[in-house]
C-alpha cells in the first residue's frame, strides 16, 4: 500500500486529493493537509464583498466531503520538510501542527511515499507597510476579509447617501504583487454597486497597479479578438475602466498605507501619496515558511524551496535576463529536481520568471507584476500532478504520461463588472498558451486565433453558473469527475 500526502485544500490541492482517491481507490491511503476547515470557491469571494452573497454561498465544510471520499483528513499546517528521514525514522516525513479543537499544538511526523505540495500562497501583508484588513486596508483574499470588506464599505456607501463624498481605491498594495484580475472584478463591482444606487457624483473610484501598461494582469499582456477586431488588452482594460467612471494610476509600487492615504513610487522615480476613504489593496505573495532538513539534520531548505518560500520544480532557474526567456522555460511534470516523489501544485510551485517584462525605478526598485497562477491552470496542475502520481504508484515506473505546462495550456477568465440577472455584466476572455511563446507566435506571442474578449450580460450567467458548478465539482458530487478544471 503506498500514502500519498497532500498539504493544502485550495483548488489545487483539492483537485488532486479527488483525483488521487479517485484513481488509487481503497488499496492506497491517500491523505490531506489543510489548516482550513472549510473549501472555498475564491473567485466568488469579489461577490462576498460586495454583500451579493455571503460567505455561506462561497464555502462548505471539508471533513463530510473527504469521510464520504475515504481520504484521511488532518486539519493541521505543515512545519517543515524531512524527505530523507531521520536517524529515528527511516521514512521520509512532514512534520505537522494540529490546530484543530481538542488537538491544538499537537504535533506529529507524518511518513509519506509520495507528497504534493499545495499549499498555496501566503498572504504577505506584512511585505507593505500598514497592509490589510487588521490595519488601513481591505482585503477579498479570503472569504472571511471579503466579509470584512463589504462591512467596511457599507459604511462608506451610508456616507454617500447622506451626501457626503468618497474617494475608493482599488489594486495592487505591493510593488511586485499578482492578481490584478481579482482586484479589477472588485472595482468595477463597487462602480457597478455605486451607479445602481446612483451615487455617482459622491464616488471618485481610482485603480491602482503595478502593471506598465494597464491589462497586463501578470501575464505580459495579450492581443484579444473583439467584434472583428485585434485589441491589445491595454485599450480593452482602459476602456472598460473608463466606462464605469474608473480613473487610474499605473506603474505603481505601494510601499505604506495610513489610515486614508497610501504611499507609492513610480517608475519614474517619485514618491507620491493618494488619500482615500475605502482601500482594497491585493498584498504581495510568497510561499509557506517552509524548512526543510536532511537525514543528519543539516539544513537543506535553499534546494527545494526558492527564496521566497515556493517549490522549486522541473523548471529553468537559471536567472537568464530577460531577453532570453523562454516558454520551455516553464514546468511540465512539477516535479521537485532534489527528491523524485516530492511534487508541488498551483501557486506552490516556483516560476522560473515572470511573463511580464520586469521594470525597476529610476530609485531602483522593482515594479511589475509577478505571473498568476491561480484558478484554472492550478486546477488542471492538480489534475495532472494526481494522475502522473497514481500512475507511478500503480504501475511502479517513473516516467510522467501526463504533462501542464503553462506555456502550452489555455485559460478561460470571467471578469465580473456587475452583479444582476437583467443588468449584471463580465469580460470573458481566453488566452492560449498562457504563457506567451515569441518563438511559436511572433506576432503576438499567443494564439490569435484562441485569444478572445468579450463584454455583456451573458459574461455574468456564465461566471454565476460556473460558481455553482465548480462548487458542485469541488464537493465531489455524482459525476464531478465529468466536469473540466
Amino acid at each position: 500500500m503506498a500514502k500519498v500526502v497532500v498539504l493544502g485544500a485550495g483548488i489545487s490541492g483539492h483537485t488532486a486529493v479527488l483525483y488521487l482517491k479517485k484513481i488509487l481507490g481503497k488499496n492506497h491511503e491517500v491523505i490531506m493537509v489543510s489548516p482550513n476547515s472549510n473549501y472555498q470557491w475564491v473567485p466568488s469571494n469579489i461577490w462576498v464583498g460586495v454583500g451579493l452573497m455571503t460567505p455561506d454561498q462561497v464555502k462548505f465544510k471539508l471533513k463530510p466531503v473527504y469521510d464520504k471520499k475515504g481520504i484521511v483528513y488532518k486539519q493541521a499546517m505543515g512545519i517543515s520538510f524531512h524527505p530523507e528521514g531521520d536517524v529515528e525514522i527511516s521514512s521520509p516525513y512532514v512534520k505537522i501542527s494540529y490546530v484543530e479543537e481538542g488537538r491544538m499544538g499537537e504535533t506529529e511526523n507524518l511518513t509519506y511515499d509520495y507528497l504534493i505540495n499545495a499549499t498555496g500562497p501566503k498572504l504577505n501583508f506584512a511585505a507593505t507597510e500598514g497592509l490589510g484588513p487588521d490595519k488601513f486596508s481591505q482585503s477579498v483574499c479570503t472569504f472571511d476579509h471579503a466579509e470584512h470588506a463589504w462591512k467596511n464599505l457599507q459604511l462608506s456607501l451610508a456616507k454617500m447617501e447622506k451626501g457626503e463624498h468618497q474617494t475608493f481605491l482599488i489594486g495592487t498594495g505591493h510593488a511586485l504583487a499578482t492578481c490584478q484580475g481579482a482586484a479589477f472584478e472588485y472595482a468595477l463591482n463597487i462602480a457597478f454597486e455605486i451607479n445602481k444606487r446612483k451615487l455617482n457624483k459622491l464616488a471618485d473610484l481610482v485603480w491602482i497597479s503595478n502593471e506598465y501598461e494597464l491589462g497586463d494582469f501578470g501575464m505580459g499582456g495579450a492581443y484579444i479578438k473583439r467584434g472583428g477586431y485585434i485589441t491589445p488588452t491595454k485599450i480593452f482594460t482602459e476602456s472598460i475602466l473608463a466606462e464605469y467612471g474608473i480613473r487610474w494610476i499605473k506603474r505603481a509600487g505601494v510601499y505604506k498605507v495610513e489610515e486614508g492615504k497610501a504611499f507609492y513610487e513610480n517608475l519614474d522615480g517619485e514618491y507620491l501619496e493618494q488619500k482615500f476613504d475605502f482601500a482594497m489593496l491585493i498584498p504581495g505573495f510568497k510561499g509557506a515558511d517552509w524548512k526543510a532538513f536532511n537525514k543528519i539534520g543539516e539544513d537543506i531548505t535553499s534546494a527545494i524551496f526558492s527564496p521566497n518560500g515556493m517549490m522549486k520544480v522541473d523548471a529553468d532557474y537559471s536567472g537568464k535576463p530577460y531577453e532570453e526567456w523562454l516558454a520551455s522555460d516553464w514546468p511540465k511534470i512539477y516535479q521537485s529536481p532534489a527528491y523524485n516523489n516530492i511534487y508541488a501544485s498551483g501557486i506552490a510551485f516556483a516560476p522560473p520568471h515572470g511573463m511580464s517584462k520586469p521594470e525597476k525605478s529610476k530609485n531602483g526598485t522593482p515594479i511589475f507584476p509577478t505571473p498568476p497562477r491561480t484558478g484554472m491552470p492550478s486546477g488542471v496542475i492538480g489534475k495532472v500532478v494526481a494522475t502522473n502520481v497514481a500512475y507511478r504508484i500503480k504501475t511502479g515506473k517513473t516516467d510522467h504520461p501526463h504533462q501542464a505546462t503553462m506555456a502550452k495550456m489555455g485559460a478561460a477568465c470571467i471578469v465580473s463588472a456587475g452583479y444582476g440577472p437583467l443588468t449584471g455584466q463580465a469580460a470573458t476572455m481566453t488566452v492560449s498558451p498562457i504563457v506567451p511563446d515569441w518563438n511559436k507566435y511572433p506576432k503576438y506571442g499567443r494564439d490569435i486565433s484562441k485569444t478572445v474578449g468579450v463584454v455583456g450580460l451573458a459574461g455574468h450567467w456564465m461566471k454565476l453558473f460556473m460558481h455553482y458548478m465548480f462548487l458542485y465539482k469541488a464537493k465531489a458530487k455524482f459525476g464531478w469527475s465529468l466536469i473540466p478544471e
